[in-house]
Protein backbone atom coordinates (compact mmCIF):
# COMPACT_ATOMS: atom_id res chain seq x y z
CA UNK A 1 0.00 0.00 0.00
CA UNK A 2 1.32 3.63 -0.81
CA UNK A 3 1.65 6.17 2.07
CA UNK A 4 -1.80 7.54 1.43
CA UNK A 5 -3.55 3.98 2.30
CA UNK A 6 -1.34 4.29 5.64
CA UNK A 7 -2.98 7.51 6.44
CA UNK A 8 -6.10 6.72 5.76
CA UNK A 9 -6.42 8.76 2.82
CA UNK A 10 -7.69 5.65 0.67
CA UNK A 11 -8.56 5.18 -3.20
CA UNK A 12 -11.51 2.71 -3.15
CA UNK A 13 -9.47 0.15 -5.44
CA UNK A 14 -6.65 0.77 -2.10
CA UNK A 15 -9.18 0.14 0.66
CA UNK A 16 -10.56 -3.62 -0.96
CA UNK A 17 -6.68 -3.78 -2.80
CA UNK A 18 -8.79 -4.75 -5.79
CA UNK A 19 -5.55 -5.26 -7.83
CA UNK A 20 -4.35 -7.73 -5.80
CA UNK A 21 -7.76 -9.82 -5.83
CA UNK A 22 -8.79 -9.46 -9.43
CA UNK A 23 -5.91 -11.39 -10.35
CA UNK A 24 -6.75 -14.38 -8.69
CA UNK A 25 -9.48 -15.35 -11.20
CA UNK A 26 -7.13 -17.69 -13.76
CA UNK A 27 -7.05 -15.08 -16.42
CA UNK A 28 -3.15 -15.44 -16.42
CA UNK A 29 -3.51 -19.09 -17.46
CA UNK A 30 -6.61 -18.77 -20.14
CA UNK A 31 -9.71 -19.98 -18.20
CA UNK A 32 -12.40 -19.76 -20.45
CA UNK A 33 -15.46 -17.46 -19.41
CA UNK A 34 -17.20 -21.22 -17.78
CA UNK A 35 -14.10 -21.63 -15.91
CA UNK A 36 -13.65 -18.30 -14.69
CA UNK A 37 -17.27 -18.14 -13.64
CA UNK A 38 -16.63 -21.52 -11.62
CA UNK A 39 -13.31 -19.69 -9.78
CA UNK A 40 -15.70 -16.47 -9.22
CA UNK A 41 -18.18 -18.17 -7.12
CA UNK A 42 -15.92 -20.80 -5.04
CA UNK A 43 -13.71 -17.66 -4.03
CA UNK A 44 -16.84 -15.60 -3.40
CA UNK A 45 -18.06 -18.77 -0.84
CA UNK A 46 -14.58 -18.67 0.48
CA UNK A 47 -14.34 -15.10 1.26
CA UNK A 48 -18.09 -15.65 2.88
CA UNK A 49 -16.70 -18.55 4.93
CA UNK A 50 -14.23 -16.42 6.36
CA UNK A 51 -16.55 -13.92 7.70
CA UNK A 52 -18.76 -17.36 8.94
CA UNK A 53 -15.67 -18.10 11.25
CA UNK A 54 -15.21 -14.72 12.57
CA UNK A 55 -18.81 -14.59 13.23
CA UNK A 56 -19.07 -17.70 14.97
CA UNK A 57 -15.52 -17.45 16.89
CA UNK A 58 -17.36 -13.85 18.40
CA UNK A 59 -20.61 -15.79 19.20
CA UNK A 60 -18.34 -19.22 20.79
CA UNK A 61 -16.18 -16.90 22.95
CA UNK A 62 -19.13 -14.94 24.68
CA UNK A 63 -20.60 -18.51 26.07
CA UNK A 64 -17.65 -19.65 26.14
CA UNK A 65 -17.19 -17.46 29.49
CA UNK A 66 -18.07 -18.50 33.30
CA UNK A 67 -19.91 -16.08 33.89
CA UNK A 68 -22.03 -14.38 30.52
CA UNK A 69 -22.85 -10.91 31.00
CA UNK A 70 -26.66 -9.98 30.27
CA UNK A 71 -25.77 -7.37 27.38
CA UNK A 72 -23.64 -10.18 25.83
CA UNK A 73 -26.47 -12.08 24.41
CA UNK A 74 -27.80 -9.53 22.35
CA UNK A 75 -24.02 -9.05 20.61
CA UNK A 76 -24.22 -13.40 20.32
CA UNK A 77 -27.66 -13.45 18.36
CA UNK A 78 -26.53 -9.88 15.92
CA UNK A 79 -23.61 -12.45 15.12
CA UNK A 80 -25.91 -15.50 14.69
CA UNK A 81 -28.16 -13.32 12.69
CA UNK A 82 -25.65 -11.97 10.32
CA UNK A 83 -24.31 -15.82 9.72
CA UNK A 84 -27.96 -17.53 9.05
CA UNK A 85 -28.10 -13.86 6.35
CA UNK A 86 -25.14 -15.40 4.84
CA UNK A 87 -25.60 -19.08 4.71
CA UNK A 88 -29.29 -17.97 2.57
CA UNK A 89 -27.22 -15.66 0.44
CA UNK A 90 -24.62 -18.54 -0.31
CA UNK A 91 -27.65 -21.04 -0.70
CA UNK A 92 -29.06 -18.43 -3.80
CA UNK A 93 -25.62 -18.41 -4.54
CA UNK A 94 -25.77 -21.58 -6.31
CA UNK A 95 -28.48 -20.71 -8.68
CA UNK A 96 -25.29 -18.22 -10.27
CA UNK A 97 -23.75 -21.22 -10.69
CA UNK A 98 -26.69 -23.61 -12.47
CA UNK A 99 -26.65 -21.24 -15.29
CA UNK A 100 -23.26 -23.49 -16.02
CA UNK A 101 -23.93 -25.90 -18.83
CA UNK A 102 -23.41 -29.30 -18.16
CA UNK A 103 -20.79 -29.86 -21.40
CA UNK A 104 -19.80 -25.91 -20.27
CA UNK A 105 -18.51 -27.76 -16.97
CA UNK A 106 -17.31 -30.93 -18.64
CA UNK A 107 -15.02 -28.60 -20.54
CA UNK A 108 -12.94 -27.83 -18.00
CA UNK A 109 -13.61 -30.39 -15.51
CA UNK A 110 -10.63 -32.53 -16.19
CA UNK A 111 -8.72 -29.83 -15.10
CA UNK A 112 -9.38 -29.58 -11.99
CA UNK A 113 -7.93 -32.79 -10.92
CA UNK A 114 -8.64 -34.03 -7.74
CA UNK A 115 -9.24 -30.78 -6.32
CA UNK A 116 -12.30 -31.20 -3.71
CA UNK A 117 -14.88 -29.02 -2.04
CA UNK A 118 -13.73 -31.46 0.69
CA UNK A 119 -10.73 -29.71 0.98
CA UNK A 120 -11.77 -26.57 1.35
CA UNK A 121 -10.03 -26.17 5.05
CA UNK A 122 -12.54 -22.80 6.13
CA UNK A 123 -15.39 -25.03 5.78
CA UNK A 124 -14.10 -27.60 7.91
CA UNK A 125 -12.71 -25.54 10.14
CA UNK A 126 -16.27 -23.60 10.79
CA UNK A 127 -17.35 -27.04 10.85
CA UNK A 128 -15.03 -28.16 13.73
CA UNK A 129 -15.84 -24.76 15.23
CA UNK A 130 -19.87 -25.36 15.14
CA UNK A 131 -19.24 -28.56 16.85
CA UNK A 132 -20.27 -31.33 14.50
CA UNK A 133 -18.81 -34.11 15.86
CA UNK A 134 -16.71 -36.55 13.73
CA UNK A 135 -18.69 -40.06 14.31
CA UNK A 136 -22.04 -37.75 12.87
CA UNK A 137 -19.87 -37.19 9.62
CA UNK A 138 -20.38 -39.78 6.86
CA UNK A 139 -18.45 -42.41 7.43
CA UNK A 140 -17.09 -40.96 10.28
CA UNK A 141 -14.42 -39.63 8.89
CA UNK A 142 -12.01 -37.02 10.54
CA UNK A 143 -12.15 -34.10 8.49
CA UNK A 144 -8.62 -33.08 9.46
CA UNK A 145 -6.69 -36.30 8.24
CA UNK A 146 -7.41 -35.09 4.66
CA UNK A 147 -4.68 -31.63 5.71
CA UNK A 148 -2.34 -33.91 7.85
CA UNK A 149 -1.60 -35.16 4.37
CA UNK A 150 -1.07 -32.19 2.50
CA UNK A 151 1.01 -31.00 5.42
CA UNK A 152 3.69 -31.96 4.49
CA UNK A 153 3.64 -30.06 0.94
CA UNK A 154 4.79 -26.57 2.31
CA UNK A 155 4.87 -24.62 5.23
CA UNK A 156 1.27 -22.82 4.18
CA UNK A 157 -0.61 -26.30 4.10
CA UNK A 158 1.80 -26.96 7.52
CA UNK A 159 0.25 -23.82 9.06
CA UNK A 160 -3.59 -24.59 8.01
CA UNK A 161 -3.52 -28.25 10.10
CA UNK A 162 -1.94 -26.59 12.72
CA UNK A 163 -5.11 -24.22 12.60
CA UNK A 164 -7.74 -26.64 12.52
CA UNK A 165 -6.06 -28.44 15.48
CA UNK A 166 -6.38 -25.25 17.20
CA UNK A 167 -9.76 -25.29 16.51
CA UNK A 168 -10.30 -28.67 17.36
CA UNK A 169 -8.60 -28.33 20.71
CA UNK A 170 -10.82 -25.72 21.92
CA UNK A 171 -14.46 -25.85 23.19
CA UNK A 172 -17.16 -25.74 20.19
CA UNK A 173 -20.04 -23.31 20.02
CA UNK A 174 -22.09 -26.35 20.50
CA UNK A 175 -20.41 -27.31 23.73
CA UNK A 176 -20.27 -23.76 24.75
CA UNK A 177 -23.83 -23.37 24.32
CA UNK A 178 -24.92 -26.25 25.91
CA UNK A 179 -22.92 -25.45 29.45
CA UNK A 180 -24.52 -21.88 29.38
CA UNK A 181 -27.76 -23.43 29.19
CA UNK A 182 -27.03 -25.37 32.20
CA UNK A 183 -26.79 -23.38 34.21
CA UNK A 184 -30.23 -21.81 33.41
CA UNK A 185 -32.14 -20.82 36.87
CA UNK A 186 -34.99 -23.83 36.88
CA UNK A 187 -38.22 -22.98 38.82
CA UNK A 188 -35.80 -20.11 40.43
CA UNK A 189 -33.20 -22.67 41.14
CA UNK A 190 -29.32 -21.36 40.97
CA UNK A 191 -27.21 -24.33 39.33
CA UNK A 192 -24.92 -25.24 42.22
CA UNK A 193 -26.80 -24.05 44.87
CA UNK A 194 -27.86 -25.88 47.96
CA UNK A 195 -31.27 -27.93 46.62
CA UNK A 196 -30.66 -27.22 43.33
CA UNK A 197 -31.04 -31.16 41.71
CA UNK A 198 -33.90 -32.15 44.25
CA UNK A 199 -35.33 -28.81 42.53
CA UNK A 200 -34.50 -29.77 38.93
CA UNK A 201 -35.31 -33.17 39.27
CA UNK A 202 -38.99 -32.38 40.84
CA UNK A 203 -39.20 -30.37 37.45
CA UNK A 204 -38.45 -32.94 35.08
CA UNK A 205 -40.90 -35.57 37.33
CA UNK A 206 -43.61 -33.56 36.78
CA UNK A 207 -42.59 -32.63 33.00
CA UNK A 208 -42.51 -36.08 32.02
CA UNK A 209 -45.75 -36.91 34.78
CA UNK A 210 -47.78 -34.62 32.23
CA UNK A 211 -46.06 -35.92 28.80
CA UNK A 212 -47.19 -38.94 29.43
CA UNK A 213 -50.22 -38.36 30.71
CA UNK A 214 -51.30 -36.32 27.56
CA UNK A 215 -49.83 -39.27 25.30
CA UNK A 216 -52.21 -41.79 27.02
CA UNK A 217 -55.31 -39.05 26.44
CA UNK A 218 -54.13 -39.05 22.42
CA UNK A 219 -53.88 -42.47 22.28
CA UNK A 220 -57.32 -42.96 23.54
CA UNK A 221 -58.62 -40.55 21.29
CA UNK A 222 -56.68 -41.77 17.92
CA UNK A 223 -57.53 -45.52 18.02
CA UNK A 224 -59.28 -47.30 15.67
CA UNK A 225 -58.83 -44.35 13.21
CA UNK A 226 -57.02 -44.94 9.96
CA UNK A 227 -54.90 -48.39 10.29
CA UNK A 228 -54.17 -48.40 14.11
CA UNK A 229 -55.50 -50.22 16.26
CA UNK A 230 -55.65 -49.20 20.51
CA UNK A 231 -52.73 -51.23 20.77
CA UNK A 232 -50.47 -49.95 18.14
CA UNK A 233 -51.58 -46.16 19.28
CA UNK A 234 -50.87 -47.29 23.06
CA UNK A 235 -47.33 -48.56 21.68
CA UNK A 236 -46.05 -45.09 19.41
CA UNK A 237 -46.90 -43.39 22.37
CA UNK A 238 -45.13 -44.92 24.58
CA UNK A 239 -42.24 -45.01 22.64
CA UNK A 240 -43.01 -41.34 22.74
CA UNK A 241 -42.64 -41.25 26.39
CA UNK A 242 -39.69 -43.66 26.56
CA UNK A 243 -37.90 -41.16 24.03
CA UNK A 244 -38.72 -38.00 26.50
CA UNK A 245 -37.40 -40.11 29.17
CA UNK A 246 -34.19 -40.81 28.02
CA UNK A 247 -33.41 -37.33 26.43
CA UNK A 248 -34.37 -35.77 29.99
CA UNK A 249 -32.13 -38.62 31.97
CA UNK A 250 -29.80 -40.14 29.20
CA UNK A 251 -27.71 -41.75 31.39
CA UNK A 252 -30.69 -42.62 34.50
CA UNK A 253 -30.00 -39.02 35.90
CA UNK A 254 -31.30 -36.20 34.93
CA UNK A 255 -29.18 -33.57 32.17
CA UNK A 256 -29.15 -30.32 33.94
CA UNK A 257 -28.65 -28.94 30.75
CA UNK A 258 -31.23 -30.81 28.98
CA UNK A 259 -33.63 -29.49 31.98
CA UNK A 260 -32.53 -25.99 31.31
CA UNK A 261 -33.05 -26.00 27.48
CA UNK A 262 -36.48 -27.65 28.33
CA UNK A 263 -37.71 -24.66 30.85
CA UNK A 264 -36.41 -22.26 28.37
CA UNK A 265 -38.81 -23.58 25.50
CA UNK A 266 -41.67 -24.42 28.09
CA UNK A 267 -41.96 -21.06 29.76
CA UNK A 268 -40.95 -18.51 26.85
CA UNK A 269 -43.05 -15.74 28.35
CA UNK A 270 -41.17 -14.74 31.03
CA UNK A 271 -38.99 -11.46 30.87
CA UNK A 272 -35.77 -13.11 32.60
CA UNK A 273 -35.66 -15.48 29.03
CA UNK A 274 -36.60 -13.46 26.75
CA UNK A 275 -32.77 -13.03 25.20
CA UNK A 276 -31.97 -16.97 25.96
CA UNK A 277 -34.80 -18.09 23.89
CA UNK A 278 -34.15 -15.80 21.07
CA UNK A 279 -30.46 -16.68 21.27
CA UNK A 280 -31.84 -20.53 20.87
CA UNK A 281 -34.36 -19.70 18.25
CA UNK A 282 -31.08 -17.49 16.59
CA UNK A 283 -29.25 -21.49 16.75
CA UNK A 284 -32.07 -23.37 15.40
CA UNK A 285 -32.28 -20.80 12.13
CA UNK A 286 -28.67 -20.48 11.38
CA UNK A 287 -28.85 -24.78 11.73
CA UNK A 288 -31.88 -24.42 9.18
CA UNK A 289 -30.16 -21.94 6.86
CA UNK A 290 -27.17 -24.31 6.60
CA UNK A 291 -29.27 -27.47 5.88
CA UNK A 292 -30.97 -25.40 2.75
CA UNK A 293 -27.48 -24.59 1.81
CA UNK A 294 -26.35 -27.91 1.95
CA UNK A 295 -29.16 -28.99 -0.02
CA UNK A 296 -29.36 -26.58 -2.83
CA UNK A 297 -25.60 -27.44 -2.92
CA UNK A 298 -26.83 -30.97 -4.19
CA UNK A 299 -29.24 -30.08 -6.28
CA UNK A 300 -27.12 -27.77 -8.01
CA UNK A 301 -24.36 -30.33 -8.16
CA UNK A 302 -27.10 -33.27 -9.75
CA UNK A 303 -28.23 -30.59 -12.06
CA UNK A 304 -25.06 -29.71 -13.72
CA UNK A 305 -23.38 -33.13 -13.41
CA UNK A 306 -25.64 -36.00 -12.35
CA UNK A 307 -24.78 -38.59 -10.43
CA UNK A 308 -21.30 -38.98 -11.73
CA UNK A 309 -18.03 -39.39 -8.87
CA UNK A 310 -17.02 -36.18 -7.31
CA UNK A 311 -13.54 -34.93 -8.59
CA UNK A 312 -11.99 -35.97 -5.08
CA UNK A 313 -13.24 -39.36 -5.36
CA UNK A 314 -16.40 -39.18 -3.06
CA UNK A 315 -19.96 -40.48 -4.26
CA UNK A 316 -20.75 -36.68 -5.34
CA UNK A 317 -24.52 -36.11 -5.18
CA UNK A 318 -25.20 -39.00 -2.89
CA UNK A 319 -22.41 -37.84 -0.16
CA UNK A 320 -24.15 -33.82 -0.49
CA UNK A 321 -27.28 -35.10 0.42
CA UNK A 322 -25.67 -37.36 2.95
CA UNK A 323 -24.49 -33.69 4.70
CA UNK A 324 -27.76 -32.20 4.36
CA UNK A 325 -28.83 -34.59 7.34
CA UNK A 326 -26.11 -33.34 9.32
CA UNK A 327 -27.07 -31.67 12.52
CA UNK A 328 -25.09 -30.37 15.16
CA UNK A 329 -27.76 -28.69 18.40
CA UNK A 330 -29.58 -32.26 18.19
CA UNK A 331 -30.92 -31.04 21.67
CA UNK A 332 -32.32 -27.79 20.68
CA UNK A 333 -34.35 -29.82 17.50
CA UNK A 334 -35.20 -32.60 19.77
CA UNK A 335 -36.64 -30.90 22.96
CA UNK A 336 -39.44 -29.25 20.62
CA UNK A 337 -40.51 -33.07 20.66
CA UNK A 338 -41.04 -33.55 24.63
CA UNK A 339 -43.12 -30.38 25.00
CA UNK A 340 -46.25 -30.31 26.51
CA UNK A 341 -49.26 -27.35 26.11
CA UNK A 342 -49.43 -24.86 28.44
CA UNK A 343 -52.34 -26.08 30.76
CA UNK A 344 -50.18 -28.82 31.20
CA UNK A 345 -46.92 -27.31 32.36
CA UNK A 346 -45.55 -27.84 35.55
CA UNK A 347 -46.55 -24.87 37.76
CA UNK A 348 -44.29 -21.85 37.84
CA UNK A 349 -42.75 -21.64 41.44
CA UNK A 350 -40.81 -17.96 42.03
CA UNK A 351 -42.54 -16.86 39.07
CA UNK A 352 -40.78 -12.97 40.44
CA UNK A 353 -37.73 -14.30 39.83
CA UNK A 354 -38.31 -14.10 36.46
CA UNK A 355 -39.63 -10.89 36.50
CA UNK A 356 -43.29 -12.11 36.10
CA UNK A 357 -46.30 -11.16 38.08
CA UNK A 358 -50.14 -12.00 37.80
CA UNK A 359 -50.08 -8.13 36.39
CA UNK A 360 -48.18 -8.75 33.28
Amino acid sequence: MGDSGSEGNWTYGDYLQLPALLELQGENRGVSPDEMHFIIVHQTFELWFKQVIRELTEVRDILAQDHVPEDDIPRAVDHLGRTTEIFRLMANQWTVLETLTPQGFLAFRDGLGTASGFESYQMREFEILLGLANEDRLYGMDPISTFRKLAKNSERDAAILARLEDVASKPSLSESLMRWVSRTPIMGSLAGNDGDEDAVAEYIETHLNSHEKIGKQASERMSGYGASSSEEAAERFAASHQGAIDFLKPDGNVSRARAGLLFIESYRELPLLTWPRTLIDAIVELEESMVKWRHSHARMVERIMGRRIGTGGTSGVDYLDATSQYRIFKDLWAVRTILVKPDFRPELKNAEFYGYSSEN
